[in-house]
């Protein structure tokens, strides 16, 4: 066997080797290896709904403006609100005077002689200016809550963010509880990846994450938790609370997919993130987020 024939097997023996680790890689990568490139960026949506009803007068914000929190969002017309508080007012004057009133006939007639005033009387001015003081304490409550009515026609956000998808309009009325203003909690973002349940034996709390964005830009982070249940579409119920079991039987199955909350630990500057963008996942096992 010539030296040229000998290089030639080595040579192919070489390339066959090497195709079998690139195969036997790719095999680990993609089947074996924990990523997923069905993963979703989230973050918390705050529902703004104003506490009272009435027409907005004043928006002092723009469709996807970042606000602090503690900015005003809107103004509801507080016309009606000042007119209940200051008509709360005035029936808190006249209960208190009221009040007075039977405290001042009660002490009088305990002072009186017996013979001027019977024990009867005098009972029936403690239990009046006991009803007078519960009348008064009512008109309180009520003035409280025609104040905190005037002050709820303020709304202001809750968290720092960002205004989305802007629907309301100045001259628009407000349902009291009804969300008109959504915002994007700028501190609450994070990625739920969806992996092959082939793929959970290797994935724990606390893994390391490298999270690539389909626009390019790299982010850093780590498991913060595994869900425990996804909804199952072969076992609902019939009518009769009885299991509704399908007579077919696919002979493929296909893994399911388990969410996998990811916590961001880093983002680089210039990265926008919004949520529902989409990007791959790849853990790596055994290396758990240090404390």
């Amino acid at each position: 066997m010539s030296v040229k024939s000998i290089f030639r097997f080595i040579i192919t023996a070489l390339i066959f080797l090497a195709a079998i680790f690139l195969a036997w890689s790719l095999w680990q990568h993609y089947m074996v290896s924990p990523w997923t490139r069905d993963g979703r960026v989230r973050a918390d949506v705050v529902n703004i709904a104003p506490d009272v009803a009435g027409q907005v007068v004043d928006l002092p914000v723009r469709d996807n403006q970042l606000v602090h929190k503690g900015d005003l969002l809107m103004q509801i017309d507080p016309a009606h609100y000042q007119l209940a508080l200051q008509q709360a007012e005035a029936t808190v004057l006249a209960r208190k005077a009221d009040l007075d009133m039977r405290r001042a006939q009660a002490h009088r007639r305990a002072d009186m002689d017996s013979l001027v005033v019977s024990r009867e009387n005098r009972e029936d001015a403690g239990s009046q200016v006991t009803a007078a003081d519960a009348q008064y304490q009512v008109a309180v409550a009520q003035r409280d809550s025609a104040k905190l009515n005037l002050d709820r026609t303020k709304v202001y956000a809750p968290v720092d963010g960002y205004i989305t998808n802007l629907n309301v309009r100045r001259g628009d009325y407000a349902s009291a509880g009804a969300a008109k203003i959504a915002i994007i909690d700028s501190h609450s973002f994070w990625v739920y990846g969806y992996f092959e349940e082939t793929k959970l034996p290797y994935v724990a709390v606390g893994d390391q994450a490298k999270i690539q964005l389909i626009n390019g830009a790299t982010l850093r982070g780590h498991v913060d938790s595994i869900s425990r249940g996804i909804y199952d579409r072969d076992n609902p119920q019939s009518r009769e609370l009885l299991a509704d079991v399908n007579p077919t039987f696919n002979w493929v199955r296909l893994a399911q997919r388990i969410p996998v909350r990811i916590q961001i630990d880093e983002v680089p500057k210039d990265v926008l993130l919004a949520a529902g963008l989409t990007c791959t996942v790849t853990l790596e096992p055994g290396t758990k987020k240090k404390q």
